[in-house]
């Protein structure tokens, strides 16, 4: 028995030194510790002005495609031209669609493969939260601010649409996803033709209107349109990670860069249970909602396996050295505490989404009397495939929770497999990686997942080298402001993300 004791205090012993050598030894990046300044930035009141007129025009994108208010997108377009003369005279500039737009500047080796830069026009609405009236400015069709009554949300500290310029902000629906980056874009392309700049590749700024519903007749047009050109981009740089504050990722003390290299698929499905209907003084046994309870309650307690996928083992090698060690101890040692690592991660909702294909209900529908049973309930589930599941095992997954009652499964909206990862050991990723050290130089940068959609994705055709970043840095409540209330977007953002853009543009080939 003592020899027992011994020999499994001896396995104990090698398993725990092993443990630490592996945790002490692991290849961590590593990242400078020392406090760089951040590059001073210069506030341009004339490109203030012209972002802020952008955001006073309701593009808003919702619902049906075919019963868009376009009127606002009209006005966009010639807002632009009146604001961005010198990039309309010195591109090669076109209509996709009637109101996707793009943009070419001619470079000087059109051996190279051109790149490509994105935003879309189009906002979510600003919701629909109790409103009260204010004097506020509103955008009229020839680009005047007149004095005017409109509805503001209890929560906007201004009117949705007025652009206010205060607080060393910009605000209004649109300032971050994704006006800000449109309008940074212009900027930056008429400072390079300002300064004469010529690039060795072709430049292009491609923006759709309709992202926010799918991106179906503008991105995807977009793209179609360039794979039938022939076109191939070197890079194509689109929205989706930030430079989140530092405690924006727990146990991390600094900020950090987030590089979308790929991006979740997509697949909602419209799940309807039969039933026997009637009245409630005389129920069933089982009514097709109770049925419908029991698929939903399978469809969150069962969920899509979790898994540590290559590109957020990348991501582990590149923050965790910044961790504490706990942290470190386990990513180090996967080969042992893989399920306590996986386990930690699903406690966390933004850490969660990167290890599973999560399963989100997210509608219903069932009688519209206190006393009526319907004979038929639909609901809504969404799933965001991460890479390694596939739309087929999302198909089965649901066709298990459904098994056993009478259903019609429909897929709704825009079914799309998960993107395929771009590779971070070239030109296109290491010039994103330089353009944040010129603007925020104490970031840490990582490759990572986007976890929401993007119309990047459409343009898988025309390019291997797909990255979703945007150069600000926010904070956890700002983040939260995306497609919610009193959203805004700091003028030094601003300032700064114009400078990253041209910055690229400069120094793509240098």
């Amino acid at each position: 028995m003592k020899k027992f004791l011994l020999a499994i205090a001896a396995i104990i012993i090698i398993v725990v030194a092993i443990l630490l050598i592996k945790t002490f030894t692991y290849p961590f990046k590593k990242h400078n510790e020392s406090i760089v300044p951040e590059t001073k930035w210069v506030k341009n009141d004339s490109a203030i002005q012209r972002f802020s007129g952008g955001i006073k025009i309701p593009t808003v994108s919702a619902g049906d495609l075919d019963v868009f208010d376009y009127a606002p997108f009209g006005q966009f377009k010639e807002y632009l031209k009146k604001s961005y003369p010198l990039v309309y005279q010195n591109t090669e500039n076109y209509e996709v669609n009637t109101y996707g737009l793009v943009f070419k500047l001619k470079g000087s080796n059109p051996k190279l493969e051109p790149i490509l830069f994105l935003s879309h026009m189009d906002v979510v609405p600003p919701g629909d939260a109790d409103i009260k009236n204010k004097d506020q400015n509103v955008f009229r069709p020839n680009d005047k601010a007149l004095p005017a009554v409109t509805k503001v949300a209890e929560d906007w500290d201004f009117a949705p649409f007025s652009g206010a310029v205060a607080n060393g902000r910009i605000y209004g629906r649109g300032a971050i996803d994704m006006k800000g980056m449109l309008f940074s874009l212009m900027e930056s392309l008429t400072n390079m033709i300002k300064s004469k700049t010529v690039p060795q590749r072709d430049i292009y700024l491609a923006f759709g209107f309709d992202e926010e519903v799918g991106g179906r007749k503008g991105a995807k047009q977009i793209a179609e349109h360039f794979k039938e050109k022939g076109l191939k981009f070197d890079a194509v740089y689109d929205e989706g990670g930030l430079i989140l504050q530092k405690g924006g990722i727990k146990g991390i003390d600094a900020d950090v860069a987030v590089i979308g290299c790929a991006e979740k698929g997509f697949l909602s499905a419209k799940i309807k249970v039969k039933g026997l209907g009637g009245h409630s003084s005389m129920p069933p046994i089982e009514s097709a909602i109770g049925k419908a309870a029991i698929i939903m309650q399978r469809l969150e307690k069962d969920q899509m396996k979790p898994m540590i996928t290559p590109l957020i083992n990348d991501f582990f090698n590149n923050i965790g050295g910044t961790m504490p060690f706990a942290n470190r101890l386990a990513i180090s040692n996967q080969w042992l505490l893989k399920s306590v690592l996986l386990s930690q991660l699903a406690k966390n909702n933004s850490t969660n989404a990167m290890i599973r294909s999560t399963t989100a209900l997210t509608m219903m529908k069932g009688s519209d009397g206190t006393n009526v049973l319907s004979p038929e309930v639909e609901f809504v589930v969404n799933f965001r495939l991460l890479s390694g599941n596939s739309v087929k095992d999302i198909r089965d997954h649901i066709a298990k929770a459904t098994k056993g009652f009478d259903v019609e499964v429909e897929e709704i909206d825009n079914t799309r497999e998960a993107s395929a990862v771009s590779p971070t050991n070239v030109k296109a990723f290491q010039l994103i990686q330089q353009g944040i050290k010129e603007v925020y130089p104490n970031a840490v940068t990582t490759p990572y997942l986007t976890v929401a959609g993007t119309d990047a994705y459409k343009y898988q055709v025309v390019s291997k080298n797909i990255y979703r970043f945007m150069p600000i840095k926010i904070t956890d409540a700002e983040k939260q402001s995306i497609h919610s209330t009193n959203e805004y977007i700091s003028i030094e953002n601003y300032m700064k993300m114009i400078h990253y853009f041209e910055f690229i543009m400069k120094n793509y080939d240098r």
